[in-house]
């Protein structure tokens, strides 16, 4: 093995980086129609689009499959529900690079169990040494609800990362993200409409709904599915520890949330982190079939 990074481990970066951006593009926009719908209305429209769109370009094909190709796709469904609505609702209450720093308790707790060398664990700690940080502006001046509720969310993230290379590397390959897309829009259904109402036929709603669904869903999740398709779980997790760093500029630049000294220390020690362990040569390793 050399020391020079193959180009799929190169190309396979670049899409996770690209995913990067278009989210949290994504997650700004969806923030102007929270006074209409509300985050689980939001939500549900971005769902609904994405599964409309992944549906239109790989057919969901549930004939066929295995009873654990079935439990497979229902958890990544439950998986992805989980993940938006919580990190929705968090980022109702919390400035977006806040929020997805605390959610990057899920790819780091992915970090920790694949390392396997010393210096790896150094940069996890570091991480989330970033994250401790922004302890003590929990309830002076970050809601505790949405501190927990991005927390959640960060679980849900994990659990995403191990499910997307499952299903990505399955039999159903991206029409499993379709037939999961489907799946997780009828289960957020109920509270979608019970938080929108008949605010989510609106014409503008409708149009952000279904840009917020490209940016965050569409786009993003088949380049993380191809990523993973040539990435380590534990690689693509510390990729996306770069999600902090691009949130809190996007906030900024879109959404005028400004961060105090503390929090943006913490935000760089989380990206701080990332460059640390993808120098690790264990970085460019293949991903094990």
């Amino acid at each position: 093995m050399t020391a020079a990074v193959p180009r799929p481990d190169r190309r396979a970066a670049g899409l996770v980086l690209v995913g990067i951006a278009s989210v949290q593009f994504g997650s700004a926009l969806a923030t102007h129609i929270f006074d209409e719908v509300g985050p689980a209305g939001t939500v549900l429209l971005r769902t609904i689009f994405a599964a409309a769109v992944l549906g239109a370009i790989w057919r969901p094909a549930a004939r066929g499959l295995s009873r654990v190709t079935r439990r497979d796709i229902a958890l990544y469904a439950v998986t992805l529900a989980g993940m938006n609505l919580c990190f929705y609702e968090s980022l109702e209450r919390l400035p977006l690079g806040i929020a997805v720093t605390l959610e990057f308790v899920g790819p780091l707790t992915v970090a920790i169990a694949g390392t396997r060398n010393r210096l790896d664990v150094l940069w996890v700690l570091l991480a989330a040494g970033g994250i401790v940080l922004l302890g003590p502006d929990i309830g002076d001046g970050l809601d505790g609800t949405g501190v927990a509720l991005a927390l959640t969310a960060g679980g849900f993230w994990g659990v995403y990362i191990l499910m997307s290379a499952r299903v990505g590397r399955g039999p159903t390959g991206l029409s499993g993200l379709s037939m999961a897309m489907l799946v997780a829009s009828v289960l957020l259904l109920p509270i979608g409409i019970a938080d929108g109402g008949g605010d989510l036929l609106g014409p503008r709603v409708l149009a952000i709904g279904l840009a917020v669904a490209l940016l965050s869903s569409a786009i993003p999740y088949v380049l993380e599915l191809e990523a993973l398709r040539r990435l380590p779980e534990r690689v693509f997790g510390v990729l996306l520890s770069l999600e902090p760093a691009v949130a809190a500029v996007v906030g900024l630049i879109v959404l005028d949330q400004h961060l105090v000294g503390r929090e943006i220390l913490a935000i760089a020690l989380v990206v701080l982190a990332s460059a640390g362990a993808l120098s690790s040569p264990e970085a460019v390793e293949a991903p094990q079939s």
